[in-house]
């Protein structure tokens, strides 16, 4: 059972400790400024711009209206997903073009087989070539349904150019064309700011620490005037747990809206869902801190380094110092990151931005959830087991 007086003195001591309170207010919102100035302007430096293109208007392309159909659709104007500008011109033109530099390439239908002409290598020109062959891949597609279409019919007197709009109609409706399917604010770098807030989550450790160091006998002279008094430890140890836990939850808000509203950070729509998230993140990083506390029988620096190890070595498997850290992970050792508390929360976040389902949302709750109870178990346990004698 919390006691008031113990909650509001266990507050009162973190809020006077300097340190603690920079680490939990101030370092994670001065690692997000970083993180914003080094990030921005990469992403913005490789986002894609219109690429102008050609196409070689003659008989072959009027006979295959796939390619001019698909080209058409990636060249629209008014689209906010316009890919490319295409020129519809002849091949002596489309070679001035290319030579003036007006356009990166052109397209010309051979036997219809599309044969692309470049200058320079680059990225424009691969993405001109990947498109143009996924194209051509859902070209043998339509063709092989008009064909079976055809067999089909052929006894019947039906209109083949019929058949063929039918068959594009047919395929426009099943998507089997091109779509974008990614979400429209798709930022590969947000999964910095993800590891960021899990970083914040498991700091919150540090608190819990220091708290559980307060009452053991071996570490302070207050945890010797606990241990001979009537008071309970556990009485003791929640109300001081859920003194961190409030003020941990103060600094996840305060970097919340800094990100949010200065660094206009777009965490997604479903915000009672990163709230519990965040909720679930930061009584992981107390449990943590709390097991490191009880576990290790050494001097509270040593602890407050450990903890700092395990918790940085959590981020970075997570992705904080490199996004490809956290697939790699995951496709050659997925339980490790299963049992990585950072991992989990990052994920648990990426799952909410990227997807549309929230099984793999629910998935990261449990599995905090989990970590959680059967670190503050192990604690208890071996809180309960430590008896000191008096002299």
């Amino acid at each position: 059972m919390i006691k008031m007086h113990h909650f509001n003195y266990a507050l009162k001591m973190l809020l006077k400790d300097k340190m603690l309170i920079f680490w939990t207010f101030a370092f994670p919102i001065i690692l997000g400024t970083f993180f914003n100035l080094a990030f921005s302007n990469i992403e913005n430096s490789e986002k894609l711009k219109v690429i102008p293109i050609a196409l070689v208007q003659d008989e072959e392309l009027k006979t295959n209206p796939i390619f001019k159909t698909a080209f058409d659709a990636l060249s629209m104007p008014d689209s906010e997903h316009q890919l490319f500008q295409t020129h519809y011109t002849t091949e002596k033109k489309a070679k001035e073009l290319l030579a003036e530099g007006e356009i990166i390439g052109y397209l010309q239908l051979k036997n219809q087989t599309p044969s692309l002409t470049f200058n320079t290598n680059g990225i424009n020109e691969t993405i001109f070539q990947f498109v143009t062959e996924e194209i051509t891949q859902k070209s043998h597609v339509i063709h092989q349904l008009i064909e079976k279409e055809m067999s089909k019919q052929q006894t019947l007197d039906i209109n083949p150019e019929q058949i063929y709009e039918d068959v594009l109609a047919l395929v426009n409706e099943e998507q089997v064309m091109l779509t974008d399917i990614s979400s429209e604010h798709l930022s590969y770098t947000q999964i910095e700011f993800y590891t960021l807030i899990a970083m914040t989550c498991l700091y919150g450790g540090t608190l819990s620490m220091i708290a559980v160091n307060r009452i053991l006998a071996n570490m302070s002279a207050q945890g010797k005037r606990t241990a001979i008094s009537p008071t309970k430890k556990q009485t003791l140890l929640l109300s001081h747990l859920l003194a961190c836990y409030l003020v941990q939850l103060l600094g996840l808000a305060l970097l919340f809206l800094y990100t949010r509203f200065v660094l206009n950070v777009d965490y997604g729509n479903h915000i009672g869902f990163i709230l519990l998230l965040a909720l679930i993140g930061s009584f992981c990083g107390l449990s943590l801190g709390m097991a490191v506390g009880v576990l290790f029988k050494t001097t509270e620096n040593v602890k407050i380094g450990i903890l700092i190890s395990v918790t940085m070595l959590g981020c970075f498997l997570s992705g904080m110092m490199g996004i490809t850290m956290k697939y790699l992970v995951d496709t050659r050792l997925p339980l490790l990151n299963q049992l990585n508390p950072a991992s989990m929360i990052t994920d648990g976040f990426y799952s909410l931005y990227y997807y549309e389902t929230f099984e793999r949302y629910w998935a990261n709750i449990f599995h905090l959830l989990l970590v959680s109870i059967v670190l503050i178990g192990v604690s208890i346990f071996c809180l309960r087991r430590q008896k000191y004698d008096c002299i």
